[in-house]
């Protein structure tokens, strides 16, 4: 497996890959991860190629697709690249990148996505591959009992109503489109504070994001978490807030706190669609009114949070287990290298 960022980053192509491998491994798959963020791709070869795989997992078709491919190629077989997100809504159509992406995607045997939703997306631009698009739902895998110190970041009063907003602070996740909206209705509800939690992936973005937060007192970032403590912390949220442009067919910030069963808040796109079924399990906005409107609407109903909460619960337990989507991959890699995987 090879991976733009691995554990112990917090990233989401980090928590899905080690999520992924550990589930493998306990299926008795041998495999071994590459992190091209902590290793440079001559030192990932040559460990590859001693390592002498019977198949190759690329994570993110843009950032490792390449050294993949080429790997792949090299040790005479197959190739998996799974579609994580930026790669399909940005990086192939990018005039600057798309060249890359197509040129790994036609070249793996096996294209995994998280969501129908976006198979369609690639196989507008490219027919072709429609053979090769394999849906994997993505699932959750939180650890319970390492708690997040909240009183270490934050002294909270009693009647908080919490709003978290988990993921790295880039612009495809907005932090700070919900900024106005909220000083609009902290002036209503003085007992509304948002939680920033996660690392500064865009410096400029995370310094604009800390200039914005420094005149709000009900705002505050407190950084990469770590995964361990995540469960614990979307506990103590009373609503969990994702406000992305876009997503690789589902976030994993949303399947976490829908598994921990809290209220979701998250923009309308098909990413987040995909999770949330409006006023069922979770809301949805398409604009800053809406946001505005949708996130008094659950400040003020605990009740409202509890029923979404609870069917956001079911829907994960129901529909994303994680043996379900390990049993996706085995499958998945039996076809592609039989003898490998016997």
């Amino acid at each position: 497996m090879l991976t733009p960022f691995a554990f112990p980053s917090v990233r989401g192509n980090a928590i899905t890959v080690e999520r992924i491998a550990r589930g493998l491994r306990d299926r008795g798959v041998e495999l071994e991860v590459w992190d091209l963020s902590r290793m440079s791709e001559p030192v990932i070869e040559r460990e590859v190629e001693a390592f002498r795989p019977g198949l190759v997992h690329g994570f993110h078709a843009y950032r490792v697709g390449p050294l993949a491919l080429r790997l792949a190629r090299r040790l005479e077989v197959p190739l998996a690249v799974t579609i994580t997100g930026t790669d399909a809504n940005h990086d192939l159509f990018d005039p600057a990148r798309a060249a890359v992406v197509r040129h790994v995607l036609e070249g793996a045997a096996a294209v995994a996505v998280f969501h129908d939703s976006i198979g369609t997306r690639i196989v507008g631009a490219l027919p072709d591959l429609a053979p090769r698009i394999v849906p994997i739902p993505q699932a959750t895998r939180l650890v319970d009992g390492v708690p997040f110190d909240m009183a270490t970041y934050w002294a909270l009063p009693p009647s908080t109503v919490l709003f978290v907003f988990p993921a790295g602070i880039r612009m495809v996740k907005e932090p700070q489109r919900p900024l106005a909206a909220f000083d609009r209705l902290t002036r209503r509800r003085p007992e509304v504070r948002l939680l920033y939690a996660g690392p500064v992936i865009d410096p400029d973005e995370g310094a604009a994001l800390a200039h914005a937060l420094a005149r709000r007192p009900w705002a505050r970032h407190v950084g990469a978490v770590p995964h361990a403590q995540m469960a614990s912390l979307l506990a103590r949220a009373d609503v969990v807030l994702n406000c992305s442009i876009s997503e690789g067919g589902m976030a994993n910030s949303v399947l976490e706190a829908l598994a921990v069963g809290r209220a979701v808040l998250a923009s309308d796109i098909e990413g987040n669609r995909s999770l949330i079924d409006d006023c069922i399990t979770g809301l949805l906005f398409r604009d800053d009114a809406e946001l505005e409107a949708q996130a008094e609407r659950l400040a003020g109903d605990p009740g409202l949070r509890a029923r979404l909460g609870a069917a956001g619960r079911a829907l994960v337990e129901s529909r994303f287990p994680p043996e379900r989507e390990i049993d996706a991959y085995l499958k998945l890699y039996t076809r592609l290298a039989p003898v490998a995987l016997a």
